[in-house]
């Protein structure tokens, strides 16, 4: 293996390792010491533990297993190999860490805690699924799904974590109340993963009106390096034709394209809007099972012929 190589799987595991200790804390420390719960596996597992007394430490490894195989199977040996890691140092985790009650914090506001575990498992979720990997459960159906669909892995847990979370009314002790608290920590959860995966993903659509239109987008184009459109416009008060820029850029790119333009035309008026998902050369490529099918069925045809 080469050396340059080396250091990237070491550092792959590293973010791993940092991601699953943090998952495994926010559990062992803020959820399960206030008897609370939330959405995936590790949810299912909790609940488990709450209504037999079977710690998560035990369900956790065992109810993985199914889910592993099948993420093996469709996501690839590397993927696996990853999730096989993170698995087996979350399962140790979550046996060892209870062992240290001077951990746990507890709080009389379950509504803080709920928020500062959600907010701190979607860090240490996000870091371990940005390096290929998994802590199991729901984390590979989602990014089962997003491989072939254009699903956010945030809306893959919302929906599968519905089910999970309603099953604590049927736990003695908990009730209505306990969830409404897991589904705060659900909803806090899925909107934080998505930031930490799609964060930096982000993009903005930039319309610019200039008269010196030309100038501005020959400039994008040869020294920002963003790509412009012209689109033909007509101002209808003065009636007067001319061109509207379009340019799409992510988001950390924003101020330095709106400042190049002021730079050039300090009249120039700037509309910037978000864009939910941008697909082509640059940015997103476009993940469709359909057309994956289509495909395959079309060169087993032109095969046959």
């Amino acid at each position: 293996m080469k050396p340059n190589r080396l250091l990237t799987v070491l550092w792959d595991y590293l973010i791993l390792t940092v991601g699953s200790i943090i998952f495994c804390m926010v559990w062992t420390s803020f959820l399960i010491p206030n008897g609370l719960a939330s959405g995936g596996l590790t949810g299912l597992c909790t609940i488990i533990q709450y209504g037999t007394g079977i710690p998560v430490g035990w369900s956790y490894p065992v109810l993985n297993v199914l889910l592993l195989i099948l993420g093996v199977l469709t996501l690839g040996k590397a993927f696996g190999i990853k999730t096989i890691y993170v698995i087996a140092l979350t399962s140790v985790l979550f046996e060892i860490l209870p062992k240290y009650p001077q951990l746990a914090v507890l709080m009389d506001e379950k509504f803080l805690v709920a928020l500062v575990g959600a907010a701190l498992e979607s860090v240490g979720i996000g870091l371990v699924l940005l390096r290929g990997g998994s802590t199991g459960g729901t984390d590979i159906i989602a990014m089962m799904i997003n491989k072939y669909w254009p699903l956010s892995p945030g809306r893959v847990y919302l929906f599968t974590d519905i089910f999970i979370i309603a099953l604590l009314l049927f736990v003695p002790g908990k009730g209505l109340v306990d969830m409404i608290y897991a589904y705060v920590v659900m909803l806090g959860f899925s909107f934080g993963v998505d930031f930490v995966l799609l964060g930096n993903k982000s993009s903005v659509q930039i319309l610019v009106f200039s008269d010196k239109y030309q100038e501005i987008a020959d400039h994008i184009i040869n020294d920002v390096h963003r790509g412009v459109t012209a689109l033909q416009s007509v101002g209808w008060y003065s009636q007067k034709e001319g061109k509207v820029l379009l340019i799409v850029a992510r988001k950390y790119q924003m101020n330095e394209v709106v400042n190049e333009i002021k730079i050039i035309d300090k009249r120039a008026f700037i509309s910037v809007s978000t864009a939910m998902s941008v697909f082509g050369e640059g940015f997103e490529e476009v993940k469709t099972g359909i057309k994956i099918k289509k495909n395959n069925k079309m060169e087993e045809t032109e095969n046959d012929r």
